[in-house]
């Protein structure tokens, strides 16, 4: 065998046992967060980093790093478990490092629940601080309620207060005029959330998708005849969204929601609205009801006239 021959056959030796030796190292388990922080940096300072978290993770794998791509900063959801570890090869952690999407949290707002309460599940779900984001929504509008739509969204884990206030409030001041076009054909923001605040008191009122258009028809009916709203969940904003409104709190509130002190709607919605109470406020049903009262069945019964609306009360 001729010295090239022999030259090639070493070096094809020493290629295969490099590869089999890697092939090796990545098959190699151990176990890993499902979710991660990535600094921003370099991948040795990402190494560096992970390293002081006491994932088994050293100088070599950012080498390979550099062959599978670089991790985006942030957190990111390494492996979609319910576990806080899971067991995986060297190879997939690397792999996944550098192709997982960002780790997601679900926040929550409900029709008819209070921007309080809505910051306080915010603060509690992204440990975000509660002043901030108050101050945070503030900074992007002058509506102290009723501008984020109830919905379910899917933010980052790293988010701050103010890109997260930023981004709910544009994504949903977008939906309000994409809606006001679809439903009325234009959209004026005075009068748009003039409904808003209509919808939002229906919204606490009704007991159900089908009795809103006839709260609706009670709300317009009272305005046209100058009579006062009187209605409790007008009450019903803030802090105050869960509490039941007795004769005191009547008395004593002396905020521009109470409808038995102030005559017409509020100036802001009371919370949030869903589409079945918009809808029912701009489309109210063509009936001459007056009042309505709870019933035994857990709806309402509606009327025209106060001797009746007292029948209903005994009944």
């Amino acid at each position: 065998m001729s010295r090239n021959a022999i030259l090639l056959y070493v070096f094809l030796n020493v290629v295969l046992f490099f590869f089999i030796s890697i092939f090796y190292y990545l098959s190699l388990t151990s176990s890993y967060p499902s979710v991660i922080n990535i600094p921003k940096g370099s991948i040795t300072s990402i190494i560096t980093h992970l390293q002081k978290n006491n994932l088994d993770i050293n100088r070599l794998d950012s080498i390979l790093l550099n062959f599978f791509g670089s991790p985006q900063s942030g957190w990111i959801e390494i492996h979609p478990t319910n576990n806080i570890t899971y067991e995986t090869s060297k190879g997939d952690f690397l792999y996944q490092l550098t192709n997982s999407k960002a780790a997601l949290k679900e926040i929550t707002l409900i029709p008819g629940e209070t921007m309080y309460f809505f910051i306080e599940n915010i603060s509690s779900t992204l440990g975000l601080d509660k002043k901030e984001l108050w101050e945070a929504y503030q900074e992007y509008t002058s509506y102290p309620d009723g501008v984020i739509l109830p919905n379910t969204y899917k933010v980052p884990l790293d988010i701050g207060p103010r890109y997260l206030m930023s981004y709910l409030i544009e994504q949903s001041m977008k939906e309000h005029k994409r809606n006001a076009i679809k439903i009325l054909g234009r959209y004026d923001e005075k009068q748009w959330f003039n409904y808003i605040t209509i919808a939002s008191i229906i919204q606490k009122e009704a007991a159900s998708k089908e009795e809103m258009p006839l709260i609706a028809a009670v709300i317009y009916n009272r305005l046209k005849i100058k009579m006062p709203l009187q209605m409790d969940g007008s009450l019903n904003y803030g802090e105050y969204s869960h509490q039941k409104v007795t004769p005191h709190r009547i008395r004593n509130d002396k905020s521009v929601y109470n409808t038995y002190k102030n005559y017409g709607i509020p100036p802001y919605p009371v919370g949030s609205a869903s589409m079945d109470a918009i809808i029912a406020t701009i489309k109210p049903a063509d009936v001459d009801y007056l009042f309505f009262v709870k019933n035994a069945s857990g709806g309402h019964s509606f009327s025209n006239n106060y001797k009746t609306h007292i029948d209903n009360i005994n009944q």
